[in-house]
């Protein structure tokens, strides 16, 4: 279960404060900080949150960190650090619409509200050096050689590039710092005009920022721009530009203050590119994909294809020649799958794990939905250079409706993709509405299960196992039900959900109690799922219930699950059960060599048959499945072996085991299954 959001908020602060707290001297204790802290979680979280979403709300957040003293060399990478992998991961935000474009743009907000205050912090520790440069620039008119001095010092020495222009913004005076930040030669740079420096896109707005600055419309303007050095890099850099007067107050000159800020562009440049591409292969990742996905959808005129594709026993790469093979391989496969589609309108990404995912934006000249499975199968069979080749399984969701959101088609993608896993290898299956339908259903179900066993809603009811010579009742079979679930599907919901060891404990206590009342009941069988056949302490379980309930080994008749035996897994389970006096058996039995084959190897008092066997044989009423059935039945009795038929349902298939002598049987046209009250009181 989550943690409740303030508590979650809270931890995030006291993450973001052990992440900054050595990075600045900040005269607070680490209780104040992380208080401090939160109080930025705070607005930060509900801005994620907020509909409409306004990223204004944050543009504070960096500046009170400068205010509280966080200025740091490593204060803002940390910060982004924490609150980006935070965010994208809270709890709290999981259901948030668009939650990556909205963490980039506060992260993107922070850093620059960060970077703002602390030039409006270094540019406040500038103004008086502003105002030394004017007097010295008045005073060296006058021929005051001392000021003139003073003002060199600052001029030359300020980390920040300053250059002085005149009205026409031609260069008077240009620092050190500002040439070595071009990487030109300062003398040169004397008489040109400032905006021959900077990037030609940006030459029209800076000169409107000038004139708005010397015709008074606003005292100073700080923006950012992109200088040009030498050879053609560009350097991001802020500018604070504001106008000296002379002595008789009138517009002098223009000094403008350079800040490089290439390292915070390329921070943020980078910072976006993580949020929304996969480390590893460089493809776009979930959040990026769904984006695009959303886009697409909305303006796609012939409609969109997803192709979720699921790589084939990728596991066997990893655990045989190891992560490293792994990971080539994941990433050559992203190439792959980027030249298939290269000359269309698409875009791939990994969705995380082995699986990747395509939307293609349909066009005139789109291969057919098989076409491009065949595309895809194609490029990804040939061997790789470590002499690896995979195969893919696809799940395609081919145009879906306008009004699905991006969600549902992502969710009809990964489950077409379960559908044709399930198949096996190398096989794609189109979206399916019935099919999906079905399969919604069933895993809401097998969600609730684990809730329903809790609450006591499922229910043991026993069917009886009638003697087919002579109609005798021998004992009960315990059938699970809940709601309009029947045994069958009970025991698979279990197994898929991990629940069936609890269950069937459960259920065999139940039972066990149940059969110990009245002397009606005979003998309980008991059918184990695989996953309770193949448990090492079995043997103690049952034992266990045997003597919490009072009922006699003698009659318990428990069948362990043919397939489990098969994989030689739980086959002591058999022997020493029946040292302890209890009947074993094999349920989900059909009858083929290898499991005749496990009569030599288990003692074996008995054998319930698959269902499937039961079913086809009334399905086909004259085949050679009637003759191979009676002949094994005939086999399996004459080595002492009694068996079991379920599921009979007319009158005509109970005559005809009848006839090939099988022992007994249960069904709903022999008796249906009832609740242990019912029983107890026919």
């Amino acid at each position: 279960m989550s943690p409740p959001a303030r508590t979650r908020r809270q931890d995030i602060a006291r993450e973001w404060m052990r992440a900054v707290y050595a990075t600045a001297y900040v005269p607070m204790s680490p209780i104040e900080i992380e208080l401090f802290l939160l109080e930025l979680v705070d607005v930060i979280a509900d801005a994620v949150q907020a509909e409409p979403f306004a990223v204004d709300a944050v543009d504070g957040v960096g500046r009170r960190l400068v205010q509280a003293h966080f200025t740091g060399p490593d204060t803002l990478q940390r910060t982004v650090d924490v609150l980006g992998h935070a965010l994208l991961f809270s709890p709290e935000l999981r259901d948030v619409p668009r939650l990556a474009e909205k963490v980039v743009a506060i992260l993107g907000s922070v850093s620059t509200g960060f970077a703002t205050a602390m030039r409006l912090d270094a540019f406040d520790q500038q103004e008086e050096v502003k105002r030394a440069l004017m007097a010295a620039k008045l005073r060296a008119e006058r021929v005051l050689k001392v000021s003139e001095a003073r003002f060199r010092e600052v001029f030359d020495s300020s980390a920040f590039g300053i250059v002085i222009t005149d009205l026409d913004g031609r260069c008077v005076e240009v620092n050190e710092a500002l040439a070595e930040m071009i990487g030109r030669d300062r003398g040169e740079l004397t008489g040109r005009r400032l905006v021959e420096l900077f990037d030609p896109a940006d030459a029209e707005g800076l000169a409107t920022t000038y004139r708005a600055v010397g015709a008074g419309r606003v005292a100073r303007v700080r923006e950012q721009r992109r200088l040009l050095r030498e050879d053609g890099e560009p350097v991001w850099a802020h500018l604070a530009v504001s106008l000296l007067r002379d002595a008789d107050g009138e517009p002098a000159y223009h000094v403008t203050m350079v800040e490089d800020v290439s390292e915070l562009h390329l921070l943020q440049k980078n910072l976006d590119f993580q949020l929304l591409h996969d480390s590893l292969t460089g493809l776009s990742n979930r959040q990026r994909f769904a984006t695009r996905l959303e886009a697409l959808h909305g303006t796609s005129r012939a409609g969109i294809t997803l192709y979720h594709l699921g790589l084939d026993a990728f596991s066997l790469v990893n655990n045989g020649l190891g992560h490293a093979v792994g990971d080539r391989l994941l990433t050559e496969v992203g190439h792959r799958l980027e030249a298939v589609v290269a000359d269309e309108v698409a875009l791939v990404a990994r969705m995380g794990g082995d699986e990747f995912a395509i939307v293609v934006d349909n066009a005139p000249g789109t291969p057919t939905v098989p076409a491009m499975v065949d595309r895809i199968n194609e490029a990804l069979q040939r061997p790789m250079d470590t002499g690896v080749a995979v195969s893919a399984s696809i799940g395609v969701v081919d145009r879906p409706p306008a009004g699905w959101d991006v969600a549902e088609i992502l969710r009809a993608g990964g489950a077409t993709l379960r559908r044709a896993k399930a198949v096996g290898k190398r096989q794609w299956l189109t979206y399916d509405r019935h099919a999906d339908q079905a399969l919604r259903e069933r895993q809401a179900r097998a969600a609730r299960m684990p809730g329903a066993l809790a609450e006591r809603e499922l229910e043991v009811e026993y069917q009886p196992v009638v003697g087919l010579a002579d109609g005798r009742v021998l004992g009960h079979v315990a059938r699970l039900r809940w709601d309009d679930a029947g045994h069958d599907e009970c025991v698979a919901l279990a197994e898929e959900t991990g629940l069936s060891l609890a269950l069937g404990q459960w259920a065999l206590r139940e039972a066990a109690a149940d059969a110990n009342g009245p002397e009606s009941f005979g003998a309980l069988f008991f059918e184990l799922s695989p996953m309770q056949s193949r448990d090492e302490d079995l043997v103690r379980t049952v034992m266990g219930t045997l003597a919490e309930t009072g009922l006699p080994a003698s009659r318990l008749r428990i069948f362990l699950d043919t397939r489990s035996m098969l994989e030689g897994v739980g086959e002591d389970n058999a022997q020493v059960l029946r040292d302890n006096g209890i009947a074993t058996g094999l349920t989900r039995f059909n009858g083929g060599q290898a499991e005749l084959s496990l009569l030599d190897e288990l003692p074996v008092d008995a054998l319930v048959l698959d269902p499937s066997v039961v079913s086809r044989l009334a399905e086909r009423p004259e085949s050679f499945l009637h003759t191979a059935v009676e002949r094994m039945v005939a086999l399996l009795r004459s080595s002492g072996v009694a068996v079991l038929v379920p599921d009979l349902s007319t009158e005509d298939r109970t005559r005809w085991w009848t006839r090939v002598e099988a022992d007994a049987a249960f069904g709903d046209h022999l008796a249906p299954a009832v609740p242990s009250y019912e029983l107890a009181g026919s």
